[in-house]
């Protein structure tokens, strides 16, 4: 099974995440962020990871990088050496008045590039910009390319929960395996 747990202790927080990526997708969410926890449980959701993840620290922000960091290393562990993996995945995702495109390669070099079109500061209790910084550093520790755009949208929630589902979905079609692939999905031989 490919599971694992990562604690993450610095001055400044306390997070703990334990994943099991070929789960059923149950979540049990707890950053002291409540629109963060939300969208990690839509992640999961879509992903079909079932996930655990505790935090604690002095600030949002510290909280919200911590998490990323956490989260991408634990997804990272459970990977492996990727090998077997389909490697990309893609979706469109509709939400209402929202509508996204997210797609992903999970070669082990990070880059995001990802653009959300909000035209607010804050999202319920979170900035945008920590949102932003969220899906980034999650991609510099998972170690992944990434691609989000945000098509077209009105409601800046649902733009946001879009983005996350479609990352979820990305996800879940990129590291499932396929029993053709013998190696790593690469003509290279190497991720």
């Amino acid at each position: 099974m490919r599971t694992s747990t990562i604690e993450r202790k610095t001055n400044e927080t306390q997070v703990k995440v334990s994943l099991n990526i070929d789960g059923k997708g149950k979540t049990n969410i707890d950053t002291s962020v409540k629109f963060l926890d939300h969208m990690i449980c839509e992640l999961a959701v879509h992903s079909f990871i079932d996930l655990e993840v505790k935090a604690r620290g002095d600030l949002k922000h510290h909280i919200v990088e911590d998490v990323a960091i956490a989260l991408g290393e634990a997804l990272k562990q459970a990977l492996g050496d990727r090998k077997s993996i389909r490697r990309f995945g893609q979706a469109i995702v509709p939400m209402d008045d929202a509508l996204t495109l997210t797609s992903i390669d999970l070669i082990q070099r990070p880059y995001s590039d990802v653009e959300l079109d909000l035209w607010c500061g804050q999202i319920e209790d979170m900035t945008s910009e920590d949102i932003q910084h969220f899906i980034e550093t999650l991609t510099s520790s998972l170690q992944f390319t990434l691609h989000v755009h945000v098509i077209k949208g009105t409601n800046n929630h649902h733009k946001v929960e879009a983005v996350f589902k479609g990352i979820g979905l990305s996800l879940r079609e990129a590291w499932e395996i396929d029993q053709r692939q013998k190696g790593v999905p690469s003509s290279k031989g190497k991720m």
